[in-house]
């Protein structure tokens, strides 16, 4: 089958031909449908966020299963999948506490399936797994457990955004933190996760939902789902900005959706006293952001960071299912661009260079 495999940080995805094992216990055989560009598979390609190599990155993704491995009840061969980023294992400490988004043993086989080895290879040499997906591919085999049916009225690459964007995104609002009527509310970063952040602040009925960026394109973007502000954080002070919207007291929560040390600070000083700092963004590996240690105490501030938007993906994704077909969520817009497998590449680069909304490869 084509994949594309990273094979060096810091240069482009080689689409190529690999094989694929059949799926062992526990594991479903999919056609991948559809599969999202998300900035956590850049943060890998940069090598700002670390993966075993070779890769086949891609953990948004959706599809239709095509075989079962041993002891799978829960699907058959024709059903439509959503493939969460984090299969949780069911055992772990982390999962029988209800945390299975923070899976121990997924964390510690990351690059890996379950039980320690990969599906992917090419001749002799073993190809990984991102998040057990690997679904920058035309077919992955991936774990069973969390895996989510799909209605056949909710088309493949909006199924494939709830499998991590969405889901993110609005799970912060409703599960990291609960947002409540009235709350004012600052996005920071305004890409796919962080427009999901602001409808699920949308959702929640707060007051004011302003969002952040340095994109005037991103800002024009957000207002069309939910944000009631903008401001462009190159060209004017964020903090004093968000500031002079909420009386001078800061935003009761505010949302780091990009992934930086400057990015996290302001989040924190942007709120008010009490106030709630969420970092969604994964910034690069080893980067620490400097708090301000006195405010964090004298203001009762709270940071707290959110994964997966705190989400349980057998439970949850089945509710932003429900949501998007009740026109609760807008995903449809969402989607601004398309692409066939051949042309990640430029996926990513486009990605980078500041095109709005979400890229989905749709042809593969």
């Amino acid at each position: 089958m084509k994949a594309a495999v990273l094979y060096e940080y810091g240069k482009p995805m080689v689409i190529e031909e690999v094989e694929l094992d059949p799926p062992k216990s526990g594991e479903i055989h999919v056609k991948v449908a559809a599969a999202g560009i998300c900035r956590s598979d850049l943060h890998v390609m940069k090598g700002d966020a670390l993966q075993p190599l070779p890769v086949v990155l891609g953990h948004e993704g959706a599809g239709i299963v095509l075989g079962i491995g041993e002891g799978v009840v829960s699907f058959k061969p024709g059903d439509r999948v959503i493939i969460p980023f984090v299969s949780s294992c069911g055992k772990c400490v982390s999962c029988l506490t209800g945390r299975g988004n923070l899976c121990d043993t997924h964390g510690a086989t990351a690059g890996f399936m379950f039980d320690g080895t990969t599906r992917l290879h090419k001749n002799d040499h073993r190809i990984h797994h991102m998040s057990k997906l690997a679904c920058f591919a035309q077919e992955a085999i991936v774990p069973d457990i969390s895996c989510v049916i799909v209605p056949d009225d909710v088309p493949m690459a909006q199924a494939a955004l709830i499998g991590c964007c969405v889901t993110t995104g609005i799970g912060a609002t409703t599960h990291t933190t609960k947002v409540a009527p009235g709350n004012t509310v600052a996005v920071i970063g305004c890409g796919g996760v962080g427009i999901n952040v602001i409808q699920g602040a949308h959702l929640q009925n707060a007051s004011k939902i302003i969002a952040i960026d340095i994109n005037e394109g991103a800002l024009e973007f957000a207002m069309g789902f939910g944000a009631t502000h903008a401001i462009n954080s190159n060209q004017e002070d964020p903090i004093q900005c968000a500031k002079d919207i909420t009386g001078g007291l800061g935003v009761d929560y505010a949302f780091e959706v990009f992934g930086s040390t400057k990015t996290v600070k302001n989040a924190f000083d942007i709120v008010r006293k009490g106030g709630t700092a969420v970092i969604v963004g994964l910034a690069p590996v080893n980067e620490v952001a400097g708090i301000d240690v006195v405010s964090l105490v004298r203001q009762e501030k709270t940071l707290k960071g959110s994964y997966y938007g705190s989400t349980r993906p057998s439970i949850d994704i089945p509710n932003m299912i429900d949501m998007y077909r009740s026109g609760k969520i807008n995903i449809d817009d969402l989607i601004t661009r398309e692409y066939s497998l051949d042309d990640i590449n430029e996926a990513y680069s486009d990605l980078e260079h500041g095109e709005i909304g979400r890229g989905v490869i749709t042809t593969f």
